[in-house]
Formats: C-alpha cells, sequence, structure tokens
C-alpha cells in the first residue's frame, strides 16, 4: 500500500503551478486556508494574484455578533488580497436597522480606502436603497462622498460600473457619475447599469444636469436604465458621443416611474443609424396597457427583446390582444426575444400569440406564463417542425384555475413523446401547468 501511494503523493509534488492555480480556482475561502496548509509550495501557489482577482462580498442584517464578523472578514480579504481585485460585487442583505447602515458605511469607507492603489474593472454594490429611513442623512451622505472619492481614484481604470437599486436624489446620482470624469472631464467606461438608481418619480428626461452628465461618457457600449431617462436630448448626447461604440441599451419602464413623456421617433432612428450595432432590450413591469406601450415602443427603434411583466395585474377592462396583433409585429425583422408573463384571464390568446410568434422570423427564445390551452403547444411544436420559427428556446407556464392538473399533465406528456426527437435534439424545452389561487 505504501510503494502504491508514492506515484500519488508524487504526481500532486510537481504538478504545475498553473495547474494548482485552476483547481484551487474552485475552491471556497475555508477549502483555501486548508489547503494552504498542505506544504510550502501550496502555500505559495495560494498567494498568486489569479485566485483573488474576483470577489462578491455579502453583508447580512444579523444579530451584532455575526455583523461584526463578516464586516471584520471582509476588511482581512480586501487588506490581504486588494491588490489583486479586478472585480468586485458588493451585495446587502435584509437591511434591518440604522445601526446596521451605521457601521456598513465606516467598513466601506475602510474597505475602498484599501483599494485605493487597486487596479478595480468593475464594481458592483446593488439594492443600497439609499432613499429608506434606514439611511439618516449624515451617514448617507458620508457615504456617497466616499463612494464619489473612490470613483474619481478609479477612473483611469475602471470599466464596469453597476450601482442597481441605490434609488437617490438627482443631485446625488449625478454626483456619483461625475465623479467617473473628474480628471479629464470625460469618461470612457463602457459599461453603466443605472437600473432604479434614482428615486421613483424624478422625471430625468427633463433635467439639464443629467443631460450634461451623460454627455461625459464617450464610449458607452452597454447602458442599462430606467425609462424616465429617456428624452430626444438624451438620444442625442448619446448618439454625439457613444454612436462609435454603443451595442446595447437595456431600459426598464416600471409603472412607477414617469413614462408619459413625449420622444421623438427620429430621435430613435438617428441613434440607430449612428449606431449600426445597436440593440435594444425593454422591460415592462406592470406597464400593459396598448396606448402607454405605443407611445414608448416606436418605428425605429431597434428592438431586440421585450419584456411584458404584468406581476398578476387583472383588469377586465385591459385586454392583451392588440398589443400582440398591432404593436409587437412591427418588430417582426429584429425581435429575438419575447417575454410574456401576463394574467389574461378575461382572454385567450392562442392564436394571437401562435401568429406572433410565426411573424417573427428571427425569433429564438420564448417565454410565456399565461392562461393558455394545451393545445398551443402542440400547435406551436408543429409549426417549429415545419421550420415556420426558429425558436430554440420554449419555456410556458400555463396558467389554469383548476387545482387538479392531471389531465392537461398527461397531455402535456403525450405533446412531448410526439416531438421528443426534436426537442432533445434543437429546442430547450420546459413546459409546466400551474394551478392560479
Amino acid at each position: 500500500m505504501e510503494d502504491d501511494s508514492k506515484p500519488q503523493l508524487s504526481c500532486w509534488a510537481h504538478l504545475p503551478d498553473v495547474c494548482l492555480r485552476r483547481i484551487f480556482h474552485w475552491l471556497d475561502d475555508s477549502d483555501r486556508s486548508r489547503a494552504a496548509l498542505v506544504c510550502i509550495k501550496w502555500s505559495k501557489v495560494m498567494c498568486s494574484g489569479s485566485l483573488w482577482r474576483s470577489r462578491t462580498i455579502t453583508f447580512y442584517g444579523r444579530p451584532s455578533k455575526a455583523r461584526t464578523l463578516e464586516f471584520q472578514s471582509a476588511l482581512r480579504y480586501v487588506k490581504k488580497f486588494g491588490k489583486y481585485l479586478e472585480h468586485l460585487e458588493i451585495k446587502l442583505s435584509n437591511t434591518c436597522d440604522a445601526a446596521f447602515t451605521q457601521r456598513f458605511q465606516v467598513t466601506m469607507e475602510e474597505l475602498l480606502s484599501h483599494l485605493g492603489n487597486s487596479r478595480l474593472l468593475s464594481l458592483s454594490i446593488e439594492y443600497l436603497e439609499l432613499d429608506c429611513s434606514l439611511w439618516q442623512g449624515v451617514v448617507k451622505a458620508q457615504f456617497i462622498k466616499n463612494l464619489a472619492t473612490f470613483l474619481k481614484r478609479m477612473s483611469k481604470h475602471l470599466d464596469y460600473l453597476n450601482l442597481k437599486g441605490a434609488r437617490v436624489t438627482l443631485e446625488e446620482g449625478c454626483e456619483l457619475l461625475n465623479s467617473l470624469s473628474c480628471l479629464k472631464n470625460k469618461s470612457f467606461i463602457s459599461k453603466i447599469n443605472i437600473e432604479d438608481f434614482f428615486s421613483f418619480h424624478l422625471p430625468l428626461y427633463s433635467s439639464t444636469l443629467f443631460h450634461q452628465t451623460m454627455s461625459k461618457f464617450h464610449s458607452l457600449v452597454i447602458l442599462t436604465f430606467n425609462y424616465h431617462c429617456i428624452s430626444d436630448e438624451l438620444l442625442d448626447v448619446l448618439q454625439e458621443h457613444s454612436a462609435h461604440s454603443l451595442h446595447t441599451l437595456n431600459i426598464k419602464c416600471h409603472i412607477h416611474d414617469l413614462h408619459g413623456q413625449v420622444v421623438s421617433g427620429m430621435s430613435w432612428a438617428n441613434l440607430a443609424k449612428k449606431a449600426p450595432k445597436l440593440n435594444v432590450n425593454f422591460f415592462f413591469e406592470r406597464v400593459m396597457k396598448h396606448d402607454h406601450l405605443a407611445r414608448i415602443l416606436l418605428m425605429g427603434i431597434p428592438v431586440r427583446s421585450i419584456s411584458l411583466r404584468s406581476c398578476n395585474f387583472s383588469d377586465p377592462d385591459w385586454t392583451m390582444r392588440p398589443t400582440l396583433t398591432n404593436l409587437l409585429p412591427a418588430y417582426w425583422h429584429i425581435l429575438q426575444q419575447l417575454t410574456l408573463e401576463i394574467n389574461n384571464d378575461y382572454e385567450l390568446l392562442d392564436d394571437e400569440l401562435l401568429q406572433l410568434i410565426l411573424s417573427c422570423k428571427r425569433l429564438l427564445f420564448l417565454k410565456v406564463w399565461a392562461f393558455l390551452s394545451v393545445a398551443f403547444i402542440e400547435r406551436l411544436l408543429k409549426n417549429r417542425t415545419e421550420r415556420k420559427c426558429i425558436l430554440t428556446t420554449i419555456e410556458v407556464r400555463i396558467y389554469t384555475n383548476q387545482e387538479d392538473t392531471s389531465k392537461e399533465d398527461q397531455l402535456l406528456y403525450g405533446i412531448y413523446r410526439k416531438f421528443k426527437d426534436l426537442i432533445d435534439s434543437e429546442i430547450n424545452y420546459f413546459v409546466i401547468t400551474y394551478p392560479m389561487d
């Protein structure tokens, strides 16, 4: 047994560092700590910068003892490995009281100061919700000041910034964004996520300060934001400064965001002309009425993806049919992804939805949660078999008012068996029935 074990030990002992780093990459912190104690070589490899380039730090709103430990752990990590960091993600979970936000602010101040000499490429801090009462005025102001200072220091290197869900005022938000352009009054950051970055009900579309701030970004590739930012002026700014690089606009339109502004289709057309690689993805949350959607989904927008979520909104006076038959078909030549999560218990839409799918010649991804008949799935797969559509992903949740779905489940299984060869070879397929309460 001893002789048999020698080759195995020898293999590990002579394993190249590059292979060890690849293995250690998959270990969590506790396993890495134990592995570093095995031998001098492993301990040395464990300090390789490539193992510590990406980090997610989560702060939980736990009781004080556990909370103190997680804050201390984050600081220890940054002090030891911060110089290697290139991608940092900060998460907050269950923010529970003002004491937590105050401790978080103090910890972040020290954490960011230790990252001052790093070459951070991406920074993500989601769902700060700074408009919440748990953030006391002084604590909030100090946090924004510290973050702005850090962004100014990192502006030479930072390529991606994600502050989704920060919920700041117009002045606070523009201060943070302007920090990225303080050195040369221009910013060449390529990816920004400011979805839900500003507080609800702010008319960003009419703000000169916001337009001036966005004019400082000169190489945007991906911009994620809310529809209340959209205006002819903003589209002109993007056309002038980032048309050469702009690839994707992700636009969220929420029922609580202002979305009644008038935007010219010509402005969209001009931007699309100057930015030929541009794709626009719309995400609608409870903005479902046809007249609202028609004011937003204008001709000339290079729409690649549309997501419509009603969040169980139900109204007998509301109908989805005009959107499916009159509005969405306008994008038949470019639409690639369609997501519908709707409560259409007042109308059946099998025929209209199928016709829309068949008319969209580039549609690859379909996700539907709605009241549909099981027969819709069979009709859809039959058309896919006949190459009348090119779907590669089909995710459907068939709503039903019946608690017992055994009959529908049997029919779905029969449909799967009938089209099994197609599904297994060409389609990501997931279809279930779902009883609605």
